[in-house]
């Protein structure tokens, strides 16, 4: 039987309450926009998985760093999951257009600078969108990156790398037990699945190399590596702030 979909417990408040004044106070320099998706996690994870994880990280480093906080944007890239049912994709293009009104509206009202957490490992496209806003300054940083996911699953202890435990496995499911437990279902203890070798993800999609979505070791979660991983993630981001806004 499918998880219900509009019960109070399973409700993932995504939105920042923040009102006009709340933010003509803060007068912050730099905005945080989380960029999920909604894909495929296998049996044990919600389709929106990538959007609570980015809204979490983000909210805990506008929280700690006093920031400008954006809700997310739910749908990005997610085309090599689209064998599976539910996922909804946009495309590159239309992701690119949506950051630059987000950036042209922010900066109309004072703020020029941006974090993305990027909550998809799909979104390649973020990377050509920081990269081409940096030429003529520092505006715009990518976050996390893969330094600072390797140094929170260390933090963990996790006992998986970000390659092989790509998609719906230790760290994602580790990071919902802790934040919304609700949200996970019981059959990640049983949910394993290897596929270390990807050599034509790019062109076969998810489905060549996993049938039920998973790739990773969900059965090694747990709620207090998530937290250490966020925790982890909250530190590790001072040294990007400093690089766009010091």
């Amino acid at each position: 039987m499918p998880r219900p979909i509009d019960t109070k417990e399973n409700r993932v408040n995504l939105l920042t309450s923040a009102t006009a004044t709340d933010e003509a106070r803060r007068s912050a320099r730099v905005a945080v926009l989380p960029v999920g998706s909604f894909e495929q996690h296998g049996d044990h994870l919600p389709l929106v998985t990538d959007t609570v994880i980015a809204g979490l990280i983000a909210a805990r480093i506008a929280e700690t760093y006093d920031l400008f906080l954006l809700p997310p944007i739910p749908l990005s890239c997610s085309h090599e999951h689209e064998s599976f049912p539910g996922t909804v994709s946009i495309g590159a293009g239309t992701l690119i257009t949506v950051i630059d009104d987000i950036r042209a509206s922010l900066a109309r009202s004072g703020v020029f600078k941006l974090v993305l957490v990027n909550g998809h490992g799909g979104n390649y496209v973020l990377s050509n969108i920081t990269q081409q806003a940096n030429v003529d300054g520092r505006y715009v940083t990518l976050f996390p990156g893969r330094d600072d996911w390797s140094a929170a699953r260390e933090y963990a202890g996790a006992v998986t790398s970000s390659h092989d435990d790509m998609h719906g496995g230790e760290m994602e499911t580790s990071i919902l037990l802790h934040a919304h437990p609700e949200l996970v279902g019981d059959t990640y203890a049983d949910a394993d699945h290897e596929a270390g070798n990807r050599p034509h993800l790019l062109v076969s999609g998810m489905q060549a190399y996993t049938t039920s979505g998973i790739i990773g070791r969900p059965s090694a979660a747990t709620s207090a590596k998530g937290k250490a991983a966020l925790d982890s993630l909250v530190s590790s981001f001072a040294d990007h702030l400093t690089v766009i806004d010091g």
